[in-house]
């Protein structure tokens, strides 16, 4: 039992190592911030930064274990599939954010897995609804068929007839 023993560990330091040969998960190049959304506020664009940007922007902050495989093959991954759904640093007209809101507000955002490696995620629940009305009013809401009909070029802010909170229009902070 002990020379299994001794084999295993040998074989699994073996592939440990060789994994770090393969080259994935090592292009920590944040490519240009192009344009950001007109948020509603600066309050929402932290609470943001704090739990999406990661994933969800050219801002990406690589922690150390980013360079160590197999979580690097992991970080790698999630960062580019998170721009491919959303990447508010490459903002434009076919851009649509509408669903973020929702995402926040079921909890599928930011992904638990996330919140236990980076403690800025993890929300308190007034964190969560000023989030969520934050991004209500940037982008609007998915039930109102879209955030593009709420665009105004010219007030900044969102529309106030398809909040889904209802209870005003929320400048006056928490």
């Amino acid at each position: 039992m002990r020379r299994f023993l001794k084999w295993s560990f040998l074989g699994l330091t073996f592939l440990f190592f060789a994994a770090q040969l393969v080259p994935y998960g090592r292009n920590h190049d944040n490519p240009p911030v192009l344009a950001e959304p007109l948020w509603d506020s600066p309050t929402t664009r932290e609470l943001a930064r704090g739990a999406c940007f990661d994933c969800h922007s050219n801002e990406t902050r690589w922690p150390w274990y980013s360079n160590v495989a197999p979580m690097s093959w992991l970080t790698q991954r999630d960062v580019e599939e998170g721009r491919d759904e959303l990447n508010w640093s490459e903002w434009g007209a076919d851009s649509d954010g509408d669903e973020s809101a929702e995402t926040v507000l079921e909890g599928s955002m930011p992904p638990r897995a996330y919140q236990l490696l980076h403690p800025e995620a993890r929300l308190t629940d007034s964190e969560v609804d000023a989030l969520v009305a934050g991004l209500v009013a940037t982008f609007g809401s998915d039930e109102g068929g879209g955030g593009s009909d709420d665009d105004d070029d010219s007030s900044g802010s969102g529309s106030d007839g398809s909040s889904p909170s209802g209870s005003g229009s929320g400048d006056d902070g928490d």
